[in-house]
């Protein structure tokens, strides 16, 4: 017989991943596998029983392609007419390397309310010190 997990048995722990000299793709997918929880044996797809993730030094993760910083734009439209705003991808790399790999993850995770709780357990940090030590058992 299969158990199904149920939400309030589900360990997280919380895991903080070094984006220095890392792909940024490769990084996140593996960010990804630890918010879903599907590293876990007991990972069931409708139960969130992911980890808490902390990415650090995020700035400093390499990125495949010659041109990205100047091709690749991030659109948003606030659903007026003419109300679309670009933004270059070294643009946002420099100005805010945060919210570039939180619209990454959120591409990777369920459009769903599982997957909105699962966001929420994501961190993203430019530099080397992040205030969940206290969580991380150091």
């Amino acid at each position: 017989m299969t158990n199904i997990t149920k939400p309030n048995e589900v360990k997280r722990e919380w895991i903080v991943l070094d984006a220095e000299g890392e792909i940024f793709g490769r990084l996140l997918t593996k960010a990804a596998t630890l918010l879903r929880g599907k590293h876990k044996p007991c990972y069931t797809p409708n139960v969130d029983c992911g980890d808490n993730v902390i990415i650090v030094n995020a700035s400093k993760a390499t990125f495949t392609g010659n041109n990205k910083a100047e091709d690749k734009l991030y659109h948003r439209h606030s659903g007026y007419f003419g109300s679309v705003k670009s933004e270059k991808f070294g643009e946002l790399l420099a100005n805010k390397p945060e919210k570039l790999y939180k619209l990454a993850m959120r591409g990777m995770l369920p459009k769903t309310k599982l997957g909105k709780q699962m966001i929420k357990k994501f961190y993203v940090y430019a530099g080397s010190e992040h205030p969940h030590t206290a969580q991380t058992g150091k």
